[in-house]
């Protein structure tokens, strides 16, 4: 326990005395003492690999020599020769001149591209040059060239700039969990390569992007069509699956140019998926724009006041149904909610027909939080695929796993970066786990991750009381593992009915917001509020044009229960409107006005109704309420998503996630031996 408090030590840093736990690094330290220190290898979610040389520091009494601070600990400096804490300079001669012969020969190499280099402008490299190197070089000799990897359609790569801080390296190793990224000889003939020339096999892989602190990897598809101080930063959320992760959308002019991770420890820490990170071309492609209305079998185009009178028309004095699609805000469930109800008829969330209990937020959220993984000891998954539902879930899965947890799998033998005892694929494996004798396990730390595989079936709600009562006798925390981002939120406003999807078999008018990834049969009458021409638009009457995540304020639930803000970046196309104000236009027509007349007045009305969504980035404590246990079916556990590029619209509309979709599928095929 080097960390408890007892092995707390005093320092000395550039004349202020600090203290620290003993197990710190220098560089650590630094930072408590409010010092920047300037890296390029050291990252604190990867190894330490000590290389780049640019943190060094003093040690007064040491060596006479500067050190590594992100190598050196705390505990391993020597107290002054009367017992006074140990002394470390930042700033002193030495100091100034080891960083500055550092950048001298980081940049004997470099190439000089910053006029065309994709990182111009938010270059690690170009910063420090500028704040801690010289403004000449000793060196005359012809700079040494790198041949350029083919890592994928993600990540273009130009070696020659590279500087061998490997940090590409240890987050492919240690958190996406590959082994294709490596260092091959030695000195002026070292470089970065991949393994027999192989493309990186990540839904991560484009994290490394970020951690590159040189323009050596950098986006392929958003390469020279913009600069960072051109663009509009906006803070969000994503929505591609059900973690919320932090994101930054980066916009020019109307158009979304990129994605960024921002750093929430208790989400996404600092990583974000390829599908979170690349999908912004799906935005622009095959996006509603207008209204539609279908006559003689064909849609034509048709103003908002025609399309609104005529779906107000279709819906007065019939039995209508309500759909929640998979990207649908909270806000707009609420709204979608307060309308349909109004009019008699009823909404329904669970399209994918998971047995999510109404009403019992520990059945449908649990009582784990993604934090919680971290220190797990135990952790168990039932019918899920965190590495296609979750990926940046599932690299949590892996640090605890590296931590020592020990993984265990009831469903589909899946295809993860860490070890884990399968214990079956059916309903008979969760069975015999129920019935085992879970007293050895008190006081072990463990989490049950349950996804939507083993909730859509039709024995569904047994599978989630055998679940929650085996994490009960094992006193494991539940995690219920969402697939869509909006399926929290429209469960905590109880966008849901008795009757569930089976309501529209006998509707007469389907109302769907963005539902699209199931299939509506022939008869009822189709409204489709959304923002692309999918399969949703392709059944409906009447189409409203939406917008989309990055085009409207909106309210999204995670998966842990957790409430955040995606914030507005652009405008949605051409005559699309918000959400809210689609709906709360046709409520007018319906004579069924909305009380509320901006996005505040229903949040208002939302929050009170709901107080906990008030609490923005928190996690609310859910009281355990086990569902009753019924009988259990004999099926085998599916996982939710078969085609992880391609789960929702916008990622269907995206060109490059077709393209890795392909790929991906390629890849899956078994080689054929050369004869």
């Amino acid at each position: 326990m080097s960390d408890a408090p007892a092995d707390l030590r005093k320092i000395i840093i550039d004349d202020n005395e600090v203290e620290v736990p003993g197990a710190m690094t220098l560089i650590q330290a630094c930072e408590e003492a409010g010092i920047e220190i300037p890296r390029f290898c050291y990252h604190e979610r990867l190894s330490i690999a000590g290389n780049c040389r640019m943190c060094l520091v003093e040690v007064v009494g040491g060596p006479p020599k500067p050190a590594a601070s992100c190598a050196m600990q705390v505990r391993d400096l020597r107290p002054g020769p009367e017992g006074q804490p140990p002394v470390v300079k930042t700033n002193s001669p030495m100091v100034k001149k080891a960083r500055e012969g550092v950048m001298e020969f980081l940049l004997i190499n470099h190439p000089l591209d910053c006029p065309i280099c994709d990182q111009g402008g938010e270059c690690d490299l170009q910063d420090q040059a500028m704040a801690y190197g010289v403004d000449f070089s000793r060196y005359r000799e012809p700079k040494r060239a790198a041949t350029d990897l083919d890592l994928g359609p993600l990540v273009e790569t130009h070696m020659t700039r590279c500087i061998s801080c490997t940090r590409c390296v240890r987050f492919t190793t240690e958190v996406a969990g590959i082994s294709q990224m490596g260092q091959t000889g030695r000195g002026e003939d070292s470089e970065i390569t991949s393994y027999l020339g192989e493309t990186l096999d990540s839904n991560m892989q484009g994290n490394i992007i970020d951690l590159c602190p040189v323009g050596a990897l950098v986006s392929k598809p958003y390469a020279f069509t913009a600069r960072p101080w051109e663009l509009t930063k906006t803070e969000s959320i994503d929505v591609m699956d059900a973690l919320g992760s932090n994101i930054r959308v980066d916009t020019k002019g109307r158009e979304v140019m990129r994605f960024l991770p921002r750093n929430h420890d208790g989400v996404n820490e600092e990583w974000i998926s390829d599908k979170t990170r690349f999908v912004w071309d799906g935005l622009r492609r095959q996006r509603l724009d207008t209204p539609y209305i279908r006559e003689n079998g064909k849609l034509r185009k048709a103003g908002w006041d025609e399309a609104l009178t005529a779906a107000a028309a279709a819906m007065k004095g019939k039995k209508t149904v309500g759909l929640v699609g998979d990207l649908a805000s909270t806000e707009a469930a609420f709204s979608l909610k307060n309308l349909i109800e109004g009019t008699g008829g009823v909404v329904e969330c669970r399209v994918d027909n998971a047995k999510l209990p109404s009403g019992n937020r520990s059945g449908y959220v649990g009582t784990a939080t993604v934090e919680d993984i971290d220190d797990a000891q135990m952790i168990l998954l039932i019918g899920t695929n965190p590495e296609l539902e979750a990926p940046v879930l599932n690299a949590r899965i892996r640090k605890a796993w590296l931590a020592g947890a020990k993984v265990a799998v009831v469903g589909q033998a899946i295809d993860v970066s860490y070890d884990y005892t399968h214990l079956g694929d059916d309903r008979a494996a969760l069975e015999a786990l129920s019935k085992m004798d879970h007293s050895d396990k008190d006081g072990v730390r463990g989490v049950m991750i349950v996804g939507q595989g083993a909730l859509t079936e039709a024995d569904g709600d047994a599978v989630l009381g055998l679940a929650m009562q085996t994490a009960e006798a094992g006193s494991s925390k539940f995690m219920v593992l969402h697939t869509a981002a909006g399926r929290v939120g429209a469960m905590d406003v109880d966008a849901t009915n008795a009757a569930g999807m089976k309501a529209v078999e006998t509707a007469e008018v389907v109302y769907n917001l963005g539902a699209d990834e199931i299939e509506i049969a022939e008869g009822p009458f189709v409204i489709y509020q959304g923002s692309h021409g999918d399969r949703g638009a392709h059944r409906a009457d009447i189409i409203l044009p939406s917008a989309a995540y990055t085009e409207e304020n909106g309210l999204f639930v995670n998966t842990e229960g957790r409430p955040q803000l995606a914030m507005r970046a652009s405008f949605a196309p051409g005559e699309a409107k918000e959400n809210w104000a689609i709906l709360r236009a046709l409520s007018a027509e319906l004579d069924a006005q909305q009380p509320w007349d901006s996005l505040a007045g229903l949040r208002q009305a939302m929050v009170a109704a709901h107080p906990h969504l008030a609490k923005i980035d928190e996690v609310a404590e859910n009281a355990w309420q086990p569902v009753s246990t019924g009988t259990l079916g004999k099926a085998s556990f599916r996982t939710a998503i078969k085609d992880f590029y391609l789960s929702n619209p916008i990622a269907r509309a995206s060109q490059l996630m077709a393209e890795l979709s392909a790929n991906a599928k390629k890849r899956a095929e078994a080689p054929i031996a050369a004869e």
